[in-house]
């Protein structure tokens, strides 16, 4: 919405407010009169009775707080209702029973920000108060991406570190900084084990979910030790590393730490060369590629025969399979990664949020808990790609599948992490107004008189220069799904960005995600809260009596009803 827009908005209000008699005096009164905290938020709750018809809608709640937003006495009841949820905030310092770590794969702190506005912008509002599930994350902390070799770090070595508790050395996974990347000898006594693999040798059930192919850097460094990310099946490897003992990411994806739910793609890498894909049965590029002639999805069966295993490829399955009943589920859904978001097909196809809810109800029935992964491991395709549409809708997706495993898990007994292996080259600026639509133009033109969108790149293959000069964006549909954002310097793929990114936490200990940290800490911090090995000397577990950790008092339910007004 533009600023006149907005401004005749709030003027149109202030002459009607006799739509709602009592709204508009209300907040005057709670600025005059300075009400304390406590009086004021019921004042509000009061509000939303009185505002919203039949106890209304958060959408109809949002529309009136975005009309008197010019008003300061809504920024001083915003920031109260913050202040106070801030001060009643207490630690729970209790060991968690369950951990799960999502992991937004090129998920900068630009990146968060305008996926919120374009969360915001789907439904309907200008986006920039949007609140995203992780947004509403208690802790926070920094973390120091760089690894042992490279100051700009690949998703290889960063997956080593937050799984593993080592910083490593760039292209290998599971490995120490004394192995070499491609050198398999250097493989053999450098192994570093991941929180998963601590996990499941305590008894808790673990899973992996990603919306890549299941032996991509960011899920292999949770179960495998390669000095290469991309030994996906030995066809992929030289055959002087098959000679010298090493194995492939697949094969140790079945033989390495055994793992009840493994989600997403890579089905190619997982069947004997030749082989018709289900899906693609014509198609020669998605056909099997094992040299062994291993099917490895029915390795991985036979060695569950009486735990009520399933293997699924498509969604049809993967939506009739009784978590009640099954206990260990593999569903590959593309040979290789899986869709795009924005391109997946709804009939084929689950999205995060559906493995990630499908995960969590076969994991959590484990009484000893479980650990989870969940990467959006796409973010960073779109990215690479320069696309940004590509890679706001993979986070976005990312974010509701944050959403929906904490409708199905209780924060005094699951510890939630959220994080990104490193960022990208991406940004959005340019002056823009309130609400401009987070794909659209900055308002004024460049200095070589052509316009520009407010999202660009630094780098990648968005940089096209005609005659010397920059392409006019307006020639070109910049809201389409594959819309190269312009980048200032030509290259075939996009790169990482070397700045710190976030880290949220919630549940037991999520206080130890505080301040600047190394982004190996992650894997100690969330060890040390479920008392994982090497961590003996671990948080107490929950006392079981006393009052329900979810008992809503007065002042929170005025806290929500506030958030309500503010955003969803």
């Amino acid at each position: 919405m533009q600023a006149p827009q907005r401004q005749a908005l709030r003027t149109h209000h202030h002459h009607h407010h006799h739509h709602h008699p009592l709204a508009l005096p209300l907040l005057l009164h709670i600025q005059h009169h300075l009400l304390p905290p406590l009086l004021l938020l019921l004042h509000l709750l009061l509000f939303c009775l009185l505002v919203l018809p039949g106890g209304g809608s958060c959408a109809t709640a949002e529309a009136q707080a975005a009309e008197w937003d010019g008003e300061p006495e809504f920024w001083n009841a915003q920031a109260r209702g913050s202040l106070e949820a801030a001060i009643r905030l207490r630690p729970r310092a209790h060991r968690a029973k369950n951990l799960i770590l999502f992991l937004g794969d090129g998920m900068g702190v630009s990146t968060v920000s305008a996926a919120r506005i374009l969360r915001g912008q789907m439904e309907g509002r200008s986006g920039e108060e949007t609140v995203l599930a992780m947004d509403s994350f208690p802790y926070l902390a920094l973390s120091k991406t760089y690894s042992v070799d490279k100051q700009v770090a690949d998703s290889a070595s960063t997956a080593t570190a937050y799984h593993c508790g080592v910083k490593a050395n760039g292209k290998t996974v599971g490995l120490n900084a004394n192995a070499v990347a491609y050198e398999c000898n250097t493989t053999f006594g450098n192994e570093v084990y991941s929180v998963l693999h601590r996990a499941k040798a305590q008894g808790k059930s673990v899973g992996i979910v990603t919306t890549t192919r299941v032996q991509h850097a960011s899920p292999a460094a949770a179960y495998a030790h390669s000095v290469s990310r991309s030994w996906y099946s030995d066809a992929d490897m030289p055959s002087s590393a098959r000679r010298q003992g090493c194995i492939d990411i697949a094969t140790q994806l079945v033989t390495n730490t055994d793992i009840d739910v493994i989600l997403g793609g890579g089905r190619m890498y997982m069947s004997p060369k030749g082989t018709p894909d289900p899906e693609y049965p014509t198609s020669n590029s998605r056909k099997g590629d094992r040299k062994d002639k291993k099917n490895l999805i029915n390795v991985w069966l036979n060695a569950r025969k009486g735990k009520n295993a399933q293997y699924v490829w498509h969604k049809e399955q993967f939506d009739e399979v009784d978590v009640k009943t099954t206990d260990c589920l593999m569903g590959l859904f593309e040979a290789k990664d899986m869709r795009f978001e924005v391109f997946r097909n709804r009939t084929r196809d689950p999205s995060i949020v559906d493995m990630t809810e499908k995960a969590i109800q076969i994991l959590s029935k484990n009484p000893k808990g479980f650990f989870l992964f969940v990467e959006g491991g796409r973010i960073d395709h779109g990215h690479h790609d320069g696309v940004a549409k590509l890679a706001l809708t993979e986070t976005v997706m990312f974010d509701r599948a944050v959403h929906r495993a904490s409708q199905l898990t209780d924060e005094s007994e699951t510890l939630t992490v959220v994080t990104a292996d490193h960022s990208h080259v991406f940004t959005f600026g340019g002056n823009t107004p309130r609400g401009n639509p987070i794909f659209g133009l900055a308002p004024r033109r460049a200095e070589d008189r052509l316009p520009y969108t407010s999202i660009l790149y630094a780098n990648g293959p968005g940089y096209l220069h005609v005659n010397g000069t920059r392409g006019n964006v307006t020639a070109v549909d910049y809201f389409d799904e594959e819309y190269m954002q312009q980048s200032a310097v030509p290259l075939d793929a996009e790169t990482h960005g070397g700045e710190d990114v976030a880290i949220y936490a919630k549940g037991p200990m999520a206080h130890l995600f505080h301040g600047v940290q190394e982004q190996h800490y992650i894997a100690h911090a969330m060890a040390y809260a479920a008392c994982l090995d090497p961590y003996t000397d671990c948080p107490p577990p929950p006392e079981s009596s006393g009052a329900p950790s979810h008992a809503i008092s007065g002042m929170s339910l005025c806290l929500t009803v506030l958030l309500c007004v503010l955003s969803r």
